[in-house]
């Protein structure tokens, strides 16, 4: 028997077909409905079959016991010859009956049996059917109409027709310069999708419309110059941007402006983080500044709908979180209001729970983000996912992840849904954490943790007024989080965790402290502000219920003076990789090592198909076995990737498109900087670009080369100019010149001038080449017999770092 797709269920799955991409998680959430509905009915009706079955059986055994019972009555009320000639009647009387009862049984047995069979088939037929009203979230999602995919931010297609089996036939449809070959600006965007046509921000300052099928451009609109932008949303037939800190939106077909809004003044800069639109609603949020300011707009008219501020403004605190800037009432006031927390990455909205999750970033004043000295507490809501009503902006609940941050360790991503079973219950969750290399993974209707996490004790400087623990999940981080031993001569590059000598080497929680005196040195710490996860897009496929997302390992330095994104160490290599996270364990499930740093824009798409989509600096697109991390393909764009992919299908063909157009971070001009945007599908034969100019991943020192023979082939320790006074003791460039270039076979003097008051050294790493400690008036003399680039610093200063080209 079969039983197909029933009234209620297609009803829902009905309802799923007509749900826009914005709503994509709804979709998710109404197609489990219908699926978990169709499964309740069949197993209702396989039921009722079984209970009928041994219903009709009980009513059969009953008849044919009371048919022996009157057999027996009969046989003892009949007259005999005698009693032997009696106890042989009942006794056949007997015999019948109990064949009575056991052809009964028999038959019973045979209904039950068929009954399941029946109960069976229709539990097969209702997966199918389940399957069937599945089946409308991939109308839902066949667009990628903002940047992270659906709500929820899982960039995911639900798209198979590309996979790890075909997945070596793919190629290039087509490819577009979108400004006439443009070769310069940091293009931070990702391109989105809705109804087959793209939807593109450019470095230079234009938002386009793009045939996906052709590659044509349909319309471009002016947003009022170049600057960093991080992606729109399109949604009730308009596409939303930011226009020159104007909160955008113009037609859909026709890219005729609709309405532009500028954010209060109040509410920060309005410039940078990429826009969600959602069930009538625009969300956007302020960047990079000392006010942070999550902000809702009416998608219709562009009406502030309602705002809410990281920290107190205006002299409320709705929240209660003045007390969390220190203990005493007025400067906790003052220091909470000038406090920052900007949230610089979109939110994630789950319409089912009614719930927007923005992420607040560090403390970017009173005191700053490495000086926690004039703030005391925990500092709410810095370092903190918020979830609030989504229509009103009412808080609801809070996780921190670093309490009184002095790290920059911020972990502004944008928050990604799972709906996964843990210890064998039905939760849903959101992954959270980024730059700490680690995801805490929370309920998100409630905040708690269903894996657990615990606060550590870490170490403390009462001068910073560090908090005495902070939060980690029990199963721990998904990178290291202590640096590596120097290993001066050993491998190179080595390990990515390994330390640039003479810092202080610690972990990621380290206590610091500098104030110009050099009482300590900074303490290298990895993955660091600058590494871990970042603003890339990352990514959950519910086929195989992983978590992904590009890394970044960049050791940094801390302390007090250090800028807001303190200091990466120069001359380390800053690499990463790619790691899968098993959401219902919060576990690696496999880590790829990667030669560069993939936090900073390089997204993750992942596939039905089993596949994944990771763009490099390097121009290369790469496409992965979701399963395993298995490279399975690679095609060369011809600039810098630090956009996401996205996948879409037009006319039955599924399509993946990259933006190559490069950003300075971390490794700046060397990225090739483009305007490409790349289309390919099954049988494409455009063929790859032209591979761009090698990255060195090391961080360079800075300044212009100088030419050996200009300074007689000598190094001025603890000098910035051969004339200057003595260097400072957080000048990262303390040696002059400290970009030098000379010919193979040179003879290089390090000198330490007669009148500087400090000892100065000159460690040679990686390879151990040298490390002569010199007095004020002593020199060393080294000669480089083999070409490279060799980097050294100071065991004074080991901010200070110079370079010597041999070539």
């Amino acid at each position: 028997m079969k039983k197909k797709l029933s009234p209620i269920g297609l009803a829902i799955a009905a309802a799923v077909m007509g749900l826009s991409g914005a709503s994509a998680l709804a979709a998710n959430a109404a197609a489990q409905a219908a699926a978990q509905a169709v499964k309740a009915e069949a197993r209702a009706d396989g039921q009722a079959l079984v209970d009928a079955a041994k219903a009709e059986g009980d009513a059969a055994v009953a008849a044919a016991k009371t048919q022996g019972d009157a057999l027996i009555a009969a046989a003892r009320a009949a007259t005999y010859p005698n009693s032997a000639a009696k106890a042989a009647a009942v006794a056949e009387a007997q015999l019948q009956r109990a064949d009575l009862v056991a052809a009964a049984q028999a038959k019973k047995d045979a209904l039950v049996l068929a009954a399941q069979g029946d109960k069976a088939e229709l539990k097969s037929q209702a997966i199918v059917d389940a399957a069937a009203a599945k089946q409308g979230v991939k109308d839902a999602l066949k667009d990628h109409p903002k940047v992270g995919g659906n709500l929820g931010n899982q960039n995911y297609s639900v798209l198979d027709q590309i996979n790890k089996d075909n997945i070596s036939q793919l190629g290039a449809v087509w490819q577009v310069n979108l400004e006439g070959g443009a070769t310069t600006g940091d293009s931070q965007s990702s391109p989105v999708v809705s109804k087959g046509v793209i939807f593109m921000e450019t470095a230079q300052g234009h938002l386009q419309a793009i045939n996906g099928k052709t590659g044509a451009v349909k319309w471009s609109y002016n947003l009022g110059g170049t600057g960093v932008r991080r992606g729109p949303a399109v949604g009730d037939g308009k596409v939303f941007t930011i226009a020159s800190g104007y909160l955008t939106a113009v037609d859909e077909e026709t890219g005729t402006e609709i309405w532009k809004v500028k954010a209060n003044a109040n509410y920060g800069t309005v410039q940078k983080a990429a826009v969600v639109y959602a069930d009538g609603v625009v969300y956007a949020g302020s960047n990079d500044g000392s006010v942070g300011t999550a902000l809702a707009y009416d998608a219709k008219t562009g009406a502030e709908k309602w705002h809410f501020y990281s920290t107190p403004r205006n002299g409320d605190d709705p929240t209660g979180v003045i007390p969390t800037w220190g203990s005493d009432p007025v400067a906790a006031e003052a220091c909470a209001r000038a406090g920052g927390g900007a949230p610089w990455m979109h939110p994630a909205v789950d319409l089912e729970l009614g719930l927007v999750y923005y992420t607040f970033g560090n403390a970017r004043s009173c005191g700053s983000s490495q000086n926690g000295a004039t703030r005391a507490g925990t500092n709410l809501y810095t370092s903190s996912i918020v979830a609030l009503d989504a229509k009103t902006g009412q808080y609801k609940w809070h996780f921190q992840s670093v309490h009184h941050g002095i790290w920059d360790m911020d972990n502004v991503m944008a928050p990604v849904f799972a709906d996964v079973k843990i210890y064998g219950a039905d939760r849903k969750v959101l992954a959270y954490g980024s730059k700490s290399g680690m995801y805490f993974i929370l309920d998100r209707k409630t905040g708690e943790a269903p894996l657990g996490i615990t606060e550590r004790p870490v170490p403390q400087d009462e001068r910073q007024q560090t908090w005495a623990t902070q939060p980690y999940p029990n199963q721990g981080g998904y990178l290291e989080g202590c640096v590596a031993p120097s290993d001066l001569g050993g491998p190179v590059p080595g390990n990515p965790n390994r330390a640039v000598p003479n810092y202080s080497q610690g972990c990621m929680y380290d206590a610091f402290w500098m104030q110009a005196t050099g009482e300590k040195k900074p303490i290298l710490t990895t993955p660091s502000h600058n590494g871990g996860a970042n603003w890339n897009a990352q990514s959950f496929s519910p086929k195989t219920g992983l978590f992904y997302t590009g890394y970044a390992i960049s050791p940094a330095a801390h302390y007090t003076e250090a800028g807001s994104n303190g200091q990466r160490a120069i001359g380390s290599y800053q690499t990463g990789g790619i790691v899968a996270v098993n959401a219902s364990t919060n576990e690696v499930e496999w880590r790829v090592p990667q030669p560069y740093d993939l936090a900073h824009g390089n997204g993750f798409l992942s596939t039905a198909g089993n596949v994944g989509f990771i763009g490099m600096p390097d121009g290369n697109l790469l496409a992965l076995n979701a399963k395993n991390g298995k490279e399975l393909w690679r095609f060369q764009t011809g600039a810098g990737i630090s956009a996401s992919p996205v996948s879409y299908e037009i006319d039955g063909e599924q399509y993946v498109a990259i933006y190559a157009g490069g950003t300075g971070i971390p490794y700046g001009n060397q990225v090739t900087r483009g305007d490409k945007l790349w289309a390919f599908k099954l049988g494409g034969t455009l063929a790859q670009a032209a591979a761009p100019a090698p990255i060195d991943t090391r961080r360079q020192v800075g300044g212009t080369a100088t030419e050996g023979s200009t300074v007689n082939n000598t190094v001025l320790l603890g000098r910035t100019t051969a004339t200057s006074a003595e260097a400072t003791l957080t000048q990262t460039a303390g040696n002059y010149p400290n970009n030098l270039r000379v010919p193979l076979g040179t003879t290089v003097t390090f000198s330490n001038p007669e009148s500087n008051s400090r000892e100065y050294c000159a460690t040679q790493f990686f390879e151990g080449l040298f490390d002569p400690h010199l007095k004020p008036g002593e020199s060393y003399a080294y000669t480089f017999n083999k070409k490279g680039d060799y980097y050294y610093n100071d065991c004074t200063n080991p901010l200070s770092t110079g370079k010597v080209t041999v070539y």
